[in-house]
């Protein structure tokens, strides 16, 4: 399968898993959806390993990389879910998907790929249609605070230093479901020990939040797995910017499962023009 439609299936992944979120969040509490999900995906994918012939030989450089980007991964987690709780699904995950913006300059920098004007225009149209198709000013929560707006900014950050660093690292062992593996284990591990500070608010456990929590945690570890894969076979300029459509995802995805909440307009329209002729342009481009 090709890089970008891994990288697409992610998307698509990470979108239900926000959907998913974002119900849940209505009973419990950021917090308690992280710990679900990184529960869901250390058992899931280590169980994988295991039955597919267990832990493979694999550089020692590259495994401390996935370490490194496995230390981040509950970060990137709590102010994603943080962000969904303080701004919505929608304006939330606008400003999650400018990944692109930050991990295409590491790459391009860092790692020396190569960018023509196809996949930088490519880019460019994602994130404005991105934009366009999710930021809605009258659905601004009364608690709102204009730092909050730096939540999934940061998250955005993070997750753009982890891209190149997992593409790396792929080059030197091409073991994405043990990596993804890995990053859930020491993810869960970091996690715990922020659970265990003094100020640190504890899960907050509701039965009507669970199933969404696990569907939830189910979609974002496909959405991980897809997106290191998409890694292991593509660059940082093409995947990383497919993947970062999930927003347009979440709103398709709301219209089809939640039409009393959701409707299309022509912003949609045209922010889905954008998104197509955007990821066309990667696809294209290459």
């Amino acid at each position: 399968m090709s890089p970008e439609l891994l990288a697409l299936f992610s998307a698509i992944a990470y979108a239900f898993c926000i959907i998913s979120a974002r119900r849940g969040l209505q009973y419990s509490t950021p917090t308690t959806v992280t710990y679900v999900s990184l529960l869901v995906h250390t058992i899931t994918l280590w169980t994988a390993v295991f039955l597919t012939g267990g832990i493979p030989p694999v550089a020692t450089l590259a495994l401390v990389l996935f370490l490194i980007g496995g230390s981040l991964q509950p970060v990137t987690r709590l102010l994603t879910y943080t962000g969904v709780e303080r701004l919505g699904a929608s304006r939330s995950y606008t400003l999650r998907a400018t990944t692109p913006l930050f991990s295409t300059t590491v790459a391009i920098a860092a790692l020396k790929e190569e960018a023509g004007w196809a996949i930088l225009l490519g880019t460019l149209l994602i994130v404005v249609g991105i934009m366009v198709a999710s930021w809605d000013t009258t659905d601004q929560p009364s608690s709102f605070r204009w730092w909050h707006l730096l939540i999934p900014l940061a998250a955005a950050f993070l997750a753009g230093i982890v891209h190149p660093i997992r593409r790396y690292a792929l080059s030197l062992s091409d073991e994405p479901l043990f990596f993804t593996a890995v990053v859930g284990a020491v993810s869960l591990v970091w996690f715990m020990g922020y659970l265990a500070l003094p100020n640190t608010r504890p899960p907050v456990w509701d039965r009507k939040a669970l199933a969404p929590f696990l569907c939830a945690g189910l979609c974002e570890t496909a959405g991980i797995l897809l997106n290191i894969t998409a890694l292991s076979h593509g660059t940082v300029v093409v995947v990383s910017p497919i993947i970062a459509t999930s927003p347009l995802w979440v709103l398709i995805a709301s219209v089809i499962f939640l039409r009393d909440l959701e409707r299309l307009n022509t912003r949609t329209i045209l922010a889905s023009c954008c998104v197509v002729v955007g990821t066309l342009a990667i696809a294209l481009g290459r």
